[in-house]
């Protein structure tokens, strides 16, 4: 199993980018995905998560939602992430993780593979 998250760099505040994760060694049509984000000396905080059933919804962090879209390209085994409106609090590396549920939650000991992470930085 690996995950590879790509898209990540420096935008000033309201502006957009999209992060990537291409899952290898499983299929992102079985397991809940999530992206989480981590501040140096903070906990990781989860963002948002896709359910690989059909009838749930995504869930969103209240610090993201309306402003964050998690999808997923099942064809590409590839998630993404598209942030819009990034405020300088949104600044933190960025990654990706695969959870043993078919659904999906925003804590991170419910995960157990993860990608190496992306740098975002959003300047004021």
């Amino acid at each position: 199993v690996q995950l590879v998250e790509s898209g990540g760099g420096l935008v000033q505040a309201g502006g957009s980018l999209r992060l990537s994760c291409t899952a290898s060694g499983f299929s992102l049509d079985y397991w809940g995905i999530a992206w989480f984000r981590q501040v140096p000396g903070q906990e990781r905080e989860g963002v948002a998560c896709a359910s690989s059933r059909d009838d749930e919804i995504p869930y969103y962090a209240d610090s993201v939602s309306g402003r964050f879209t998690i999808s997923k390209d099942i064809a590409k085994n590839t998630l993404y992430l598209q942030m819009n409106s990034l405020k300088p609090e949104d600044t933190a590396v960025y990654y990706c993780a695969k959870t043993w549920y078919a659904t999906c939650t925003l804590n991170p000991t419910e995960y157990d593979y993860w990608g190496q992470g992306t740098q975002v930085t959003v300047s004021s």
